[in-house]
C-alpha cells in the first residue's frame, strides 16, 4: 500500500466541477441572445472545451508568453463562434465577457463538497489546475469549495501537463514530489503527474463528457488510489 501523502492537489475542471452541464446551461441563453438559439448548447460546450488541449499544447509549442486561462477561454469562445458562423467582432463586448465568465460559475458534482470537507479534515487540500486564481476563487465561493489554498497556473507559469506545473506545486508546499498526491478524473493528467514523481488518485467521472468516452482513456495505469467519487476516496484514505 502506498504511503499516505502530505497534501492532496486537485485537478478542478471535470474532477471537482461539472463543466459540461454548467457551460451548456450558461450558453443556452447567450446563443439565443445572438440568434443561434437553434444550436444545441451541450454541443457548443463540447466544441468550446474541445479546443482546450490544443490551446495547452499550442502555448508550449509556440513559445508564446504565458497568459491566464481566462484569456485562452476567450480566444476559444471566439473561435467556436466563428465555427458556428457568428462574427465575434459584431457582438456586444459585455455579452462576450459575461459568457466567458461561464467558466467561473461551474457547479460541483453532487459528492464534491462533502468529499472535500472530509478529505480536508486529514490533509491540506489545494488546487493544481490550469485555471487562473481569479477564476478558481470565484468558482470556489459560488460552489462552496473548502480549499486550503488556491494555486492557479500563474503561480508556476506553466500549464499541465508540463512537468514544471506539478513540481512547482510541491516546491511551494515545501514537500517532495512523492509526498504530494494529484487527484484527477483524467488519466493523461495523472500520467504526467506520475512521470514528475507525484502520487496519483483517480476519481471516475463518467458523465464529464455526457457519457461519451474520455479522450485520454489510453493513458490509464494502476494508480495508487482509484475511486468512484470524492467521498469514496475519503473512505479509502481514512477520512
Amino acid at each position: 500500500m502506498a504511503p499516505l501523502p502530505k497534501a492532496l492537489a486537485f485537478d478542478v475542471f471535470g474532477t471537482v466541477v461539472d463543466w459540461r452541464t454548467s457551460v451548456a446551461r450558461e450558453s443556452a441563453g447567450f446563443l439565443e441572445a445572438i440568434g443561434l438559439g437553434g444550436r444545441d448548447p451541450a454541443e457548443f460546450a463540447d466544441a468550446w472545451r474541445a479546443q482546450y488541449i490544443a490551446a495547452m499544447i499550442g502555448m508550449k509549442a509556440s513559445g508564446r508568453e504565458f497568459v491566464v486561462l481566462d484569456v485562452l477561454h476567450r480566444e476559444m469562445l471566439e473561435a467556436t463562434l466563428r465555427d458556428c458562423g457568428a462574427d465575434p467582432a459584431t457582438l456586444d463586448e459585455s455579452l462576450l465577457a459575461d459568457w466567458n465568465r461561464a467558466w467561473h460559475r461551474l457547479d460541483p458534482w453532487p459528492d464534491t463538497v462533502a468529499g472535500l470537507t472530509r478529505l480536508k479534515a486529514r490533509f491540506p487540500i489545494l488546487t493544481l489546475s490550469n485555471g487562473n486564481i481569479a477564476l478558481l476563487l470565484a468558482m470556489a465561493r459560488r460552489a462552496g469549495l473548502p480549499w486550503d489554498a488556491i494555486l492557479g497556473a500563474e503561480v508556476s507559469g506553466f500549464y499541465k501537463p508540463d512537468r514544471r506545473a506539478y513540481l512547482h506545486t510541491a516546491e511551494v508546499l515545501g514537500i517532495a514530489p512523492g509526498e504530494l498526491c494529484l487527484v484527477a478524473a483524467h488519466h493523461g493528467d495523472l500520467a504526467a503527474a506520475r512521470a514528475a514523481g507525484l502520487q496519483c488518485a483517480y476519481v471516475d467521472r463518467p458523465q464529464e463528457y455526457g457519457g461519451a468516452p474520455a479522450p485520454d482513456a489510453h493513458h490509464e495505469q494502476a494508480w495508487e488510489w482509484s475511486a468512484t467519487s470524492l467521498t469514496d476516496l475519503a473512505d479509502q484514505l481514512g477520512c
